[in-house]
């Protein structure tokens, strides 16, 4: 493309960009699912300034943990990013285009890293592929860069955990379609607690009356929804010894903290979204055909029919497997 002569500082001999703005404007999960780019985004333009235009929780977490040094608020709309100045990379980790090219554009880069999109001509880039994992997809984008599972976890929180060493059990997801039954949760939360298992039921503030309904049962401790922040979230799944979750962004946050977890896919295929690194430690339970449509059922308001095709016993005897 054209545009601004790019600025450059000195570094070893090296004349690198002065900063990188990096557009991924979704929610925690899918952050989490372009550290392995972030971080090949360091080491393409050593000793650049990586600024991240994301949301809130995603942003915050990924500047404590060093992975980005300034973020911009955005959000999925993408409403015009509060950025001054010209000459520098631009990367779209945020979709194929337009739109999110065209944002990017407006901030006047000297060059913006992207997937090739017809509607934007003056963009080389790579071929997009949508069945490509997520992981691999973002990580193909960095010039140079070797896609390293180890780039997906995140490095060793600051605070105390909650509990050390509990079964977390996270019966939330954003979209109904991808809800496990809270009855199916809370079967598998007793059963692993007549166990000898500390089991903890996590969620958001406005899922607690769900984590209540699942932790009914388990005594006193046992609902931490709505009592961590992001942070201390982290700390919990860090010394998880396993967790349970659905198809949701507290999924991806738990591979990203190295955790052993049980994932329950619905109507989004696993082939996409499922952990790429530490397999052992990961059951992935799905009664889909990869390669099959499914609809679009991801955001419905119901149960999706692939969700609910996942059995207690089967989520059992994968925990069993993963429990130490």
């Amino acid at each position: 493309m054209r545009g601004p002569r790019a600025r450059h500082h000195d570094v070893g001999g090296a004349l690198l960009p002065v900063r990188l703005l990096v557009l991924r404007a979704l929610g925690l999960g899918d952050a989490l699912t372009g550290l392995p780019a972030l971080r090949g985004l360091r080491r393409a333009w050593p000793g650049a300034r990586v600024v991240l235009a994301t949301g809130p929780a995603a942003g915050g977490l990924l500047r404590r943990a060093g992975v980005v040094d300034e973020v911009v608020p955005a959000g999925e709309d993408l409403a015009p990013l509060a950025w001054t100045g010209d000459g520098h990379v631009a990367v779209n980790l945020h979709g194929r285009g337009p739109r999110s090219h065209r944002l990017l554009l407006a901030t006047r880069p000297a060059r913006l890293v992207a997937f090739a999109h017809p509607d934007v001509p003056g963009v080389p880039g790579p071929a997009w592929d949508e069945r490509e994992h997520e992981v691999r997809r973002w990580a193909r984008l960095v010039p140079s860069y070797e896609l390293d599972p180890a780039d997906l976890l995140l490095p060793p929180a600051q605070d105390a955990p909650a509990v050390e060493g509990a079964v977390v059990v996270h019966p939330g997801a954003a979209y109904a379609a991808r809800r496990w039954p809270a009855e199916r949760f809370a079967a598998v939360a007793r059963a692993l607690a007549s166990e000898g298992r500390r089991v903890v039921v996590t969620g958001s503030a406005p899922e607690r009356p769900l984590a209540e309904e699942v932790a009914r049962g388990l005594g006193p401790g046992a609902v931490l929804a709505g009592a961590l922040d992001l942070p201390g979230m982290v700390a919990l799944l860090q010394s998880a010894a396993l967790v349970v979750v659905g198809d949701t962004g507290v999924g991806h946050l738990a591979t990203a903290c190295g955790a052993p977890a049980v994932h329950l896919f619905g109507p989004e295929p696993p082939g996409r979204w499922a952990p790429l690194v530490h397999p052992e430690r990961h059951a992935v339970l799905w009664h889909g055909v990869e390669g099959v449509d499914t609809g679009g059922g991801g955001r419905a308001g119901v149960p999706d029919p692939l969700t609910l095709r996942i059995t207690v016993d089967e989520v059992l005897a994968a925990a069993r497997r993963l429990l130490p």
